[in-house]
């Protein structure tokens, strides 16, 4: 029997979204054991003075698998 864990993440990336959830995942891997999987409960900007995107933001629920 397997037990999971589930943690929030919250990234920012300059570039863009799909950017930004890949360096959550990677670090993601670099703390927790066995990520088996992730969801995008919430995606944000941030707006610059002069109404351009400066900063894709998600928040992300990461699964892992506990081990013995």
């Amino acid at each position: 029997m397997s037990v999971a864990k589930v943690t929030e993440i919250k990234v920012s990336s300059p570039v863009s979204f799909e950017d930004a959830i890949k360096e959550g995942i990677t670090r993601a891997n670099k703390t927790l054991k066995n990520v088996k999987s992730a969801w995008i409960k919430n995606l944000e900007v941030e707006v610059d003075d002069e109404g351009k995107i400066s900063e894709y933001r998600i928040l992300m629920k990461v699964t892992f698998i506990l081990t013995d």
